[in-house]
């Protein structure tokens, strides 16, 4: 089988499969077809994609986080959950399809403009805000922004408001003070759930940005975003299985409505699908 783990190994590399991962798929090959006897051809290639996916439901598949329900089981309001990841991943415009999600849900939703770093960032989220009927608490430009996600805290807890979801400055995992500054808002408002928003088209990156993060912040579930795009879809997996953290929703597109629960076994047929990423 070593020639078939081989060529495996190129193909899953290629796809934004990040090297534990395809090891991993590698040890539960050997593992579960040493000593079978099949019939090369199409009994081979059967058992390894049965095999292959067997393997990768098991690492996407984690213990169902429902989020409506955790708000409304809260003990205190409001829930808060923060926002991290690097620039570009569409964190922002996540953050806007949560609080939508949310809304349609029944719960209340304030956002705390805590980017107050990227010039444009505080406009962006008000016009989501306006768009989605969302109150948006914010500061001007250069704010600290611990302050701004503190007071949406205060202003939600005097309204009685199920939720605040906090943006941040998208950074770099290797700048220092930024990450210094998503630690002091976490210090400051105490979240319930820190979500990683990771760009599945970033290939091997998005996984050192994401273990950087938790390593540094702490990490509680991942939304990856641009499934729509991607025509791979490693990342994903990548990211599950380095970070051991749930995937909680998938970005499929630019509307508020393109934002969706993670279900495992949508990725796996996603992944096995022939000739296609969809």
């Amino acid at each position: 089988m070593d020639e078939v783990f081989d060529d495996l190994e190129v193909v899953l590399l290629q796809s934004d499969v990040a090297l534990p991962v395809v090891e991993r798929m590698r040890r539960d090959l050997r593992k579960q077809l040493a000593g079978r006897k099949l019939r090369y051809g199409v009994d081979a290639e059967e058992a390894i994609r049965t095999c292959l996916e067997g393997t990768v439901r098991s690492i996407l598949t984690r213990p169902p986080v429902d989020l409506v329900a955790s708000v409304r089981s809260a003990t205190s309001k409001p829930y808060i959950i923060l926002f991290v990841g690097v620039n570009g991943t569409g964190k922002t415009t996540t953050l806007a399809k949560l609080a939508g999600w949310l809304r349609a849900r029944g719960l209340s939703v304030v956002i705390a403009a805590s980017d107050t770093f990227r010039a444009g960032a505080i406009e962006q989220l008000l016009v989501h805000g306006e768009r989605i009927g969302v109150r948006v608490v914010r500061q001007q430009e250069g704010s600290d922004p611990a302050a701004v996600a503190f007071d949406a805290v205060d202003h939600a807890r005097s309204k009685g408001v199920d939720v605040v979801l906090v943006d941040t400055a998208g950074r770099q995992h290797t700048n220092e003070n930024l990450i210094e500054e998503a630690k002091k808002i976490r210090r400051v408002v105490a979240p319930q759930m820190t979500l990683f928003v990771g760009d599945a088209l970033s290939g091997h990156d998005v996984v050192e940005q994401a273990r950087q993060f938790n390593q540094a912040l702490g990490i509680d579930g991942l939304v990856v975003t641009k499934l729509d795009a991607d025509t791979k879809g490693g990342a994903a997996l990548s990211l599950a299985y380095v970070t051991k953290k749930p995937i909680l929703f998938v970005g499929t597109g630019q509307g508020y409505g393109d934002l969706l629960p993670f279900d495992p076994d949508w990725m796996v047929r996603r992944l096995f699908a022939e000739g296609t990423a969809g």
